[in-house]
């Protein structure tokens, strides 16, 4: 815990070991002397009102304990909406070993994350990485890798269901073992398979196009819990009504449903953000907000006349023009913070109770995103965005697979 807090004060931009900017003097920790260690540093911090904050404090979800944001990795292996090249595979790892080391512990993917000849290549990297990292062995057996199995058409069965999963375990957290290779022999996967992926997610529903598909699906993910593949299950794309049912289903079969991973973020609210929350919480659901930063538009770094490369800039231009009520508050509380848009609008979903996801492909995006952590939007703040979202004539598009 105090390497992880040296790693994160040492580059966080209005943070150091003695003081953490507060929105009141209530708000405000206590001073300790210059000549305290880190460790003892967080032992003077008092208990605080209100979400965590610390990255190396934690967030139960289900069964697992994790840091209060994760990590996306949709852009590893994404070639057309994000430019991925294999070269930036170093800079990746970079950044990888940059969150564990400042106390990120979950990181987010998916089967299906990689373009072409290169699907799945987001499992394969954060497999790497974690083999390759450094740091204790303890570190490692901390991570907590959420991973979503795609409901392809030909996933009709439960065992099938359940194969994608053995397969993900043995390219992402599995790779801890250097003899590992995309030849093993089933022996070598029954060996193996003590080892547990943190959360498995179904990635959509098929409830809309397919309602005997979904039942097969959500019997795999009762398989995979108990056959002790994964140590948490959660669904992803679930409007509030759907998320009721596989609720339901699976805590007749006896397994906890642990998370609901969707798109939640400022640029996102509405009736059903808000109603899936209370749905949540009513639950015991822990919310994965994906997106938080609306693909980008909420970093102020795109306006209509300055978009993103490839495809999003059709998105962006449909967008941008109604956002402005909302970028305008953005900007004045990150400018009166002493912020960055991309950090309010991330401290914005911890302080709603979820659990952000922001993707990173460098180092300079990860110390941005790190800087949402240590520090909380006051109620006044949170007003504030809140009727700006709503005066804004534009909201982000919902996901095609989204169900109600």
């Amino acid at each position: 815990m105090a390497a992880a807090a040296a790693a994160f004060l040492s580059f966080h931009p209005h943070s150091n070991s003695s003081r953490c900017r507060a929105s009141s003097s209530r708000e405000s920790f206590s001073k300790p002397s210059s000549s305290a260690t880190a460790a003892r540093s967080l032992s003077l911090i008092p208990p605080r009102m209100g979400p965590l904050f610390w990255p190396w404090e934690k967030v139960k979800v289900g069964p697992l304990s994790v840091s209060p944001m994760g990590f996306g990795t949709w852009a590893w292996g994404n070639q057309l909406l994000w430019g991925y090249q294999e070269e930036m595979d170093s800079v990746l790892q970079e950044t990888f070993n940059l969150a564990i080391k400042s106390g990120i512990t979950l990181f987010d993917t998916a089967d299906s994350y990689g373009t072409g000849r290169l699907s799945g290549q987001s499992e394969r990297l954060l497999g790497r990485f974690i083999r390759e990292y450094q740091g204790s062995s303890k570190v490692r057996e901390n991570i907590v890798i959420a991973t979503k199995f795609a409901a392809y058409p030909w996933r009709l069965t439960s065992g099938q269901f359940v194969r994608a999963c053995e397969y993900s375990l043995l390219i992402s957290t599995l790779c801890t073992y250097s003899h590992i290779n995309n030849n093993l022999k089933k022996s070598s996967l029954e060996r193996l398979e003590l080892e547990k992926i943190g959360i498995g997610q179904l990635h959509w529903s098929t409830a809309k196009y397919a309602p005997l598909q979904e039942l097969a699906l959500w019997d795999g993910l009762v398989a995979m819990y108990e056959k002790g593949l994964v140590r948490g299950v959660g669904v992803s794309n679930y409007g509030p009504k759907q998320l009721i049912k596989i609720h339901d289903y699976l805590k007749s079969r006896g397994v906890p449903l642990c998370s609901a991973q969707v798109q939640f973020s400022l640029l996102s609210m509405g009736e059903e953000q808000i109603e899936l929350k209370e749905v949540c919480d009513s639950l015991g659901i822990k919310i994965i907000s994906y997106s938080p930063l609306g693909l980008g538009m909420l970093t102020g770094k795109y306006t209509a006349s300055k978009l993103p490369r490839g495809p999003r800039a059709l998105l962006f231009r449909q967008i941008l023009p109604g956002l402005d009520p909302l970028l305008s508050s953005l900007k004045d509380i990150a400018e009166r913070r002493g912020r960055t848009m991309s950090q309010v609008a991330i401290n914005w979903c911890i302080r709603k109770g979820t659990i952000p996801i922001p993707g990173v492909k460098t180092v300079e995006q990860a110390k941005d995103n790190l800087g949402s952590l240590g520090w909380r939007l006051n109620s006044d703040e949170m007003f504030v965005l809140e009727s700006a979202a709503k005066k804004s004539s534009t909201r982000m598009i919902q996901n095609v697979f989204q169900t109600r």
